[in-house]
């Protein structure tokens, strides 16, 4: 029998996940907590704290930027979210996976590119030269398909 799993079993274990890692780290569960990680799975794509905290409004009145900045920071750092810094403001990527991205510079739109890539080399170079590395991202810039095409006119 192949029994399909519903859009609420998987924010239910998504959830649950998530309340276990906080009490693994020694974290409050909060609703807050457990709203803005829901809110960046559903959005599915990469957005500003800004973004999160529109959204966040509506189910949690009076929660603040700074809650929703400390939120977002705490899922990165416990692996349920990505920082990324491709110029511009912080944006938060709900796709944890290594994978790369590509950023617009005249429209500042990022997307993510599914390529093969090794970060090892940068990472073995950082360390080499003193520097204590935590991560490597690969970040192509360039114009997208929209912003090139009105460039060409």
């Amino acid at each position: 029998m192949n029994a399909t799993r519903s859009p609420e079993h998987d924010h239910a274990e998504a959830d649950a996940r998530l309340a276990a890692a906080l009490r693994e780290r020694g974290q409050r569960v909060t609703s807050q907590r457990l709203v803005i990680g829901r809110l960046l799975r559903e959005l599915d794509r990469h957005v500003t704290a800004e973004e999160v905290l529109r959204r966040a409004s509506e189910q949690l009145p009076g929660v603040s930027l700074p809650t929703v900045y400390a939120t977002l920071d705490l899922l990165a750092e416990l692996g349920e979210a990505r920082r990324v810094s491709v110029g511009g403001p912080v944006l938060y990527d709900p796709r944890t996976e290594d994978h790369a991205h590509l950023r617009c510079r005249s429209c500042g739109a990022v997307f993510d590119v599914d390529v093969p890539f090794d970060t090892a080399v940068a990472l073995r170079a950082a360390r080499e030269a003193g520097f204590a590395p935590e991560a490597a991202e690969v970040v192509v810039e360039g114009l997208c398909a929209d912003c090139a095409a009105a460039a060409r006119g």
